[in-house]
């Protein structure tokens, strides 16, 4: 499988790390070129310095090619329009984006991407976790 990540932060390194052991072509494209010291000594995907909303730098990663296309960079906006570009342009088959506001998360789930947003998993995991302490009777 053919995979390019925009983001080599914390999530996108660990991504391309783990698909890249997994024998999946990997590419991983980020601004700046010390990003990449996230990746593990010995990575076999393809590095690809740039913006993720640039063309040149999105047919430099193979993204024709594509079958998956993250966007994991810490700006929502960068991640909004580089899916958009892979969803609209490219046509890939499965594009997942990271989107930390929980209203525009909704807006992009429902054009058809596939949205994580980090704020309202885990707001809703401690919120779990708080109504499973007081439903223990743990409280004081």
């Amino acid at each position: 499988m053919r995979i390019v990540i925009v983001g080599c932060g914390r999530v996108g390194a660990k991504l391309a790390a783990d698909f890249a052991d997994e024998g999946h072509q990997v590419s991983v494209v980020d601004l700046r070129q010390t990003a990449f010291r996230r990746l593990p000594q010995g990575f076999r995907g393809q590095l690809v310095l740039g913006t993720g909303i640039d063309e040149d730098v999105l047919r430099n990663a193979g993204i024709q090619e594509a079958d998956v296309f993250i966007a994991v960079t810490d700006n929502d906006n960068t991640n909004i329009m580089a899916a958009q570009i892979a969803q609209v342009i490219y046509q890939v088959p499965k594009v997942i984006l990271r989107i930390y506001d929980p209203e525009r998360a909704e807006i992009y789930r429902d054009l058809g991407l596939t949205v994580i947003c980090p704020t309202r998993t885990v707001s809703e995991m401690i919120e779990e976790a708080v109504r499973n302490h007081v439903a223990s009777g743990e409280s004081r």
